[in-house]
């Protein structure tokens, strides 16, 4: 085949972490202990020679530029990266012609953006696989690198039960849509007003989730607690009533106490100590966050391997 020119019925985007199947993940959460072992050893694995990822920033970030630009180097590759301020997307360019012209050009496209329907309509014009590197509803990147790290750490996460404190965001959402797949039981815990939005979220069910008004009641005897920002970007304007209204739902060594001894405490980052989590406990001995934000790294690599090469041995 021409490279480049498979058509869109051809390309397997990752837009929802309920885009792949139970059965996926198994392969991919094995693919990065793989690569990351791989990395660890310095052993050169070049599988993505000649392909070249375009990165597209709506939104600002550290670990998802940092994670996707070093990891195609790292396996052969090249990466572009662009955003609204030095591409037409800034121009009020249609998204279905950037999508059109740039998938023409490259072998794999991340866009972090707002609206999860923008990232929808630019994967549907693609002719190469498109992956959500974050939007307002989803975070689907960042929940395979929190997966793969407890995975590391405590073995299978099926049929286990993770506490969710503060914000139904697009992180919880993914974290909810996780819990479908893979088959483990979230405890989630909110402040008044900002409930999960079970549509939003893009659930089937709520088998798998508990709501707690109590974040205390939330950790009791989960393997992990998980918690993000309390003002995610695009919600700024928001963020002193935020504050006010999540003040009871920093996650604490009470919380933690309330937990299983052996749990682990989870992060996606950025933080802000003696808001959504107490300093003594992101920085304590039960925080895995470097590990997590590392694995980011060995995630991605799986993933873009996966979607340009499918399953390889």
């Amino acid at each position: 085949m021409t490279k480049n020119m498979n058509t869109n019925k051809n390309a397997r985007h990752y837009l929802e972490f309920k885009d792949f199947s139970r059965d996926e993940y198994d392969y991919l959460f094995e693919r990065m202990r793989i690569i990351k072992e791989k990395f660890k050893r310095y052993e050169p694995y070049l599988p993505l020679h000649d392909r070249t990822l375009a990165m597209v920033f709506e939104k600002a970030s550290t670990r998802t530029r940092v994670s996707f630009e070093a990891g195609m180097y790292q396996m052969g590759g090249s990466a572009i990266n662009l955003t609204t301020g030095d591409s037409q997307l800034g121009r009020a360019e249609p998204v279905e012609d950037t999508a059109r012209v740039i998938s023409r050009m490259v072998d794999i496209v991340m866009i972090r953006t707002y609206e999860q329907a923008k990232i929808k309509r630019f994967a549907e014009y693609s002719r190469v696989p498109v992956i959500n590197g974050l939007t307002n509803e989803y975070h689907p990147c960042q929940i395979l690198a929190d997966i793969f790290t407890y995975i590391e750490q405590r073995g299978s996460i099926a049929g286990k039960k993770i506490a969710w404190i503060g914000d139904s965001n697009n992180v919880c959402n993914t974290w909810l849509q996780a819990a479908e797949v893979l088959g483990f039981h979230m405890h989630v815990s909110t402040p008044p007003g900002y409930p999960v939005e079970p549509e939003r979220a893009g659930l089937s069910g709520n088998a798998n989730y508990t709501v707690f008004a109590n974040p205390v009641d939330a950790c009791k005897g989960v393997d992990l607690v998980t918690t993000d920002v309390w003002t995610s970007m695009g919600f700024e304007a928001e963020n002193e009533a935020r504050k006010k209204a999540f003040a009871g739902w920093c996650v604490n060594r009470e919380m933690m106490a309330a937990a299983k001894a052996d749990a682990l405490f989870m992060h996606c980052l950025p933080a802000h100590r003696g808001e959504e989590v107490e300093a003594e406990v992101i920085d304590g001995l039960q925080s895995v966050v470097w590990d997590e934000a590392e694995n980011r790294l060995h995630a991605q690599k799986a993933l873009l391997e996966f979607l340009l090469l499918g399953r390889v041995d």
